[in-house]
């Protein structure tokens, strides 16, 4: 039995290392064949390779080597430019982010002001939002939401990973005293008399 594990790990390491693009369950399944299940195998990979210079981690459902966060710096061949986002587009990201699949008048909406043509573009440049198909409502309006990029930019396994309110005011993002309700004579609770 040990031979045969030891060659469904070799099989999926090579898998991986050869990929061009991170690898799902089922293709990996496709590969091992008569070895089993590849979770197992590619959990076995990820304790083999922790504490290495390279690592096998899962972002949104699919698999890769990518290198250690702290050696990423060594290895860094090209300069990397500072993407400055607006206001409205790091809005715009977080309304899509939490919210998605979400259309240009939903974003305006929770915004209170309408999005510029350039902002949902900035963002799909970036490749970090991308067309979700269609709305089935009068008008069609095209939805968007994000992609595998902005899950690898913000090192998030999925969505569920986005911070709630609570780590948010934590981490001082939000003023703790933005959601505090107004009292019955219109004075935020807390306020002095």
């Amino acid at each position: 039995m040990s031979g045969a594990r030891d060659e469904a790990l070799r099989i999926a390491e090579a898998a991986l290392f050869a990929a061009e693009a991170p690898i799902g369950l089922a293709q990996l399944a496709e590969l091992l064949g008569d070895y089993g299940p590849p979770r197992p195998v590619l959990e076995r990979l990820r304790a083999d390779y922790e504490g290495h210079g390279i690592q096998l981690v899962e972002r949104g459902g699919l698999w890769h080597f990518e290198t250690a966060a702290d050696l990423a710096h060594i290895l860094r061949r090209e300069r990397e430019e500072p993407r400055r986002l607006s206001r409205a587009a790091i809005e715009t990201l977080a309304i899509i982010a939490y919210h998605e699949p979400a259309s240009r008048a939903e974003i305006e909406a929770i915004r209170g002001v309408q999005i510029s043509r350039g902002t949902i573009d900035v963002l799909m440049e970036a490749g970090w939002v991308r067309p979700a198909g269609r709305r089935e409502a009068p008008g069609r309006p095209l939805l968007y939401a994000t992609t595998q990029g902005f899950l690898d930019h913000f090192g998030l396994a999925s969505r569920r990973d986005l911070p709630g309110i609570d780590e948010l005011r934590a981490s001082g993002l939000l003023d703790p005293l933005e959601d505090m309700p107004a009292s019955s004579d219109g004075r935020e609770d807390g306020e002095p008399d």
